[in-house]
Order: C-alpha cells, then structure tokens, then sequence
C-alpha cells in the first residue's frame, strides 16, 4: 500500500506536529483558512526542562487545550492507551504516538518524538493515517500524506501508550480570536538566554536551542500570517516589518543548527548566538505590539487535582448562569469568552456555587485569575471551608475586573 499526497488545503510549513493536524481537522470543519486561527495569541513562556535548559515547548495536552476553542472544536474524549492496546480509526480520531514507530515519517527508526496524525476509515473499511507534518530533516523531508495501514502496520505504528483524542465541531458560529501577547518579561527572557548561553555541555544546549529557536520562529510566522491575513496589521510597513522580523527569526534557527554541527565536530560555536536571540525576544513586543506580560499560570505540578466530579458539577453551575454549552467550558472556554459574561454574572455564580455546594470562598480567592475559568473555579472551592466555619477577618467584596 502506497501513501498519497494530500493537496495543499492548509498552509502546512507553518505548523509543528503537534499542530497541523488539528489545524486540518479545524479547515474541514469550518472552512478554509480557520488553521490561521491558531496563530492569533504570540506566546514566549519558557518553563523548567530537562538537563537545566528551560523551554517553549509545550505538551500535548497543553496545545490540544488551548488549540480546541480558537479551532472551534470540541474534545469529546481524549485518554493515553496502554502498551499492546489497539487504536481504532473514527471520525475526528487524533492519535499523538512515538514517530520512530511511524512509517511515513523521516524519524521511522530514528528517533523517539511526539507526533501527532488522524486516524480515519478508508473507503474500503481499511484505516488510513492522515498527516499534513511538512518539514526537512536530517533523516529526509516530511510531507503531508495519506498513508492506509493494514491491521498488522496499525498496530506496529502504534504500539502503546499513546493519546488518542476524539474531536468534533464545538457548539456554535465559530468566533475569530482576537490577536494577543503571552510574553515573559525581561528577567525572564535574561535567564532563558543565560541558561543556554552558560550551559556547560555545549553540544547538549544547541541540540535543544536547535528546536527551541525552530519552534520559536514558526510560531512567529504563524502570527505574523494570521495578522495578515486579518487585516490587523497597520499599513504594509508593519507588513514588511513583520515579515523581516520572521525572516531573522528563521535565519537565528538556520545559524544555532549551524552552530551545534560545529560543536559536534569539536570546532567552536559563533559567539554572537546568545546576543542574537536575546534581541529576538525582545523585538517581537516591538513589532508585534505592546501588551502587560500576563500573570504566568501555575504549572501543573503546583496546581491541587480538580475530581472530574467537581469539574463536572462547577461547570453545570457556571453554564445555567452564562445560559451556554456546560461541555465547551470543560473543554477550557473562559468564562469571558461566553456572550453575555459580566462581574455580574462571576457574583451569581460565586454565590450559587456557595450555596449548592455549602461552602464559603475565602475572600483573597475571589479574584479574575481565579474565576474566569473552570478549573480555576474548581481549585477554590478545594480551598473553601463549609459554610458557618469561622475565618480570619478578610476583605468583603469580591474582585472581578470586568463588567
């Protein structure tokens, strides 16, 4: 059985592999052109990595999330198989699995990486991996195909464990996202740039700078491409300096992947590198905007695990008040995202969650970070004490920050 091409639906080099094909998933959905939507918020939020090297890259989970409400999707059921389990093909069936198991991919037999395809139903019964990765590596280039698979290279390509998602249209006319910033401030941008600039293993942090300015570069492209293609950018000056920011961004990858071949062969490494890429960091504000660094959200170490029961009822509450789809805010809608969202409505959910389930808020708690998602929601009622049980004295009114 042969792999076919698939025609260029989607932009394809703008996406990692994580990405593109929930952006396939999204154009067959909604139309042509809402992949784009994934580069609407600009992201620079490094965290602790392996070996002291702190990166961009986020999990799958983490994508998936934020990916679903931009995309107008809806995760129906998403859970990691077990070793031997077998996958089966369905509508809207998104597998991450290892690639070096993936036969259409350059890393086959290569290296272990996340990599992410639709696992459909061909039209003989037979299942067929669906893949738009567009990419050059050092193993050979990826291009976006279909690929059927027997029952016997099904089951070889995915051996276990793997996410396995089913995915859907979310409820509802589609809304465009509005463009954003995520961006760290400058402490923390000095201490990514030091943290691979210091790096004693020298070969070890440009491998990873390697993917971490590649990463960083696409996803400057994709921005840069979804405020284009909005009409947000000002004039065709802010065009043109978008597209040379994307340019140098693209060129510093090119020269870090230059520079860890060097090393590897024992000659040294470009000095200018770490200079380079903290001016990088620091010129997507300039171009792209000027927006407060956000709050960084707690990692998912530090955060107390939400039962599903709760998440369940919460949603239910804040869903009867905001008059939505209880199944859009467990898939991570924000509160402020559902029409008709106002301090208002936080108030009356706060007291009928107070009320329903017995519990008193601590007042500090009461505040937007905590009560414009789900999960954040949830998170204070583990923290609530049952109604009548006395607490220091705190301040009285809730904080809310919208109206």
């Amino acid at each position: 059985m042969s792999a076919d091409v698939l025609p260029a639906t989607v932009d394809w080099p703008l996406f990692d592999c994580v990405q593109v094909n929930l952006a396939l998933l999204a154009d067959r959905l909604h139309g042509a052109g809402t992949h784009l939507n994934l580069g609407a918020v600009l992201r620079f939020r490094p965290a602790p990595g392996l070996g002291g090297l702190p990166t961009v890259e986020r999990s799958a989970e983490e994508q998936i999330a934020d990916a679903a409400p931009a995309l107008g999707l809806t995760v129906q059921d998403l859970r990691t198989t077990a070793a031997g389990e077998s996958v089966r093909p369905a509508p809207g069936r998104y597998v991450i699995a290892d690639a070096y198991h993936l036969p259409w991919v350059p890393y086959f037999g290569q290296r272990h990486m996340d990599h992410s395809f639709l696992l459909e139903t061909a039209a003989d019964g037979s299942a067929v991996a669906v893949d738009g990765y567009h990419n050059e590596t050092p193993w050979g280039s990826a291009r976006p195909v279909s690929h059927p698979l027997s029952p016997a290279q099904l089951a070889a390509a995915v051996p276990g464990p793997a996410l396995v998602a089913t995915l859907g249209p979310a409820g509802g006319p589609l809304t465009a996202p509005r463009p954003g910033l995520d961006l760290a401030d400058e402490e923390t941008t000095d201490r990514y740039v030091a943290a691979y600039a210091e790096h004693p293993d020298r070969a070890a942090a440009l491998d990873r700078l390697t993917l971490e300015t590649w990463l960083l570069a696409r996803s400057r492209k994709l921005h840069a491409r979804f405020l284009t293609a909005r009409g947000l950018l000002a004039d065709l000056a802010a065009e043109e300096e978008a597209a040379a920011h994307v340019k140098a961004w693209e060129s510093l990858a090119e020269s870090v992947y230059l520079a860890y071949r060097r090393v590897e062969r024992g000659r040294p490494e470009p000095r200018e590198l770490s200079t380079r890429l903290a001016g990088q960091l620091r010129r997507d504000r300039e171009v792209f905007g000027t927006a407060e660094p956000r709050t960084p959200q707690q990692g998912p170490d530090d955060r107390p695990a939400v039962p599903a029961a709760l998440r369940e009822r919460v949603a239910a509450v804040a869903a009867a008040v905001l008059r939505t789809d209880p199944a859009a805010l467990l898939d991570g809608q924000p509160l402020a995202a559902v029409p008709g969202f106002t301090s208002f409505r936080v108030v009356e959910i706060v007291e009928r969650l107070e009320r329903e389930l017995s519990v008193e808020f601590a007042a500090d708690d009461l505040v937007p970070e905590h009560l414009h998602h789900i999960d954040g929601i949830c998170r204070i009622v583990l923290r609530a004490l049952p109604t009548g049980t006395a607490r220091p004295p705190a301040r009285p009114a809730a904080r809310t920050g919208v109206n």
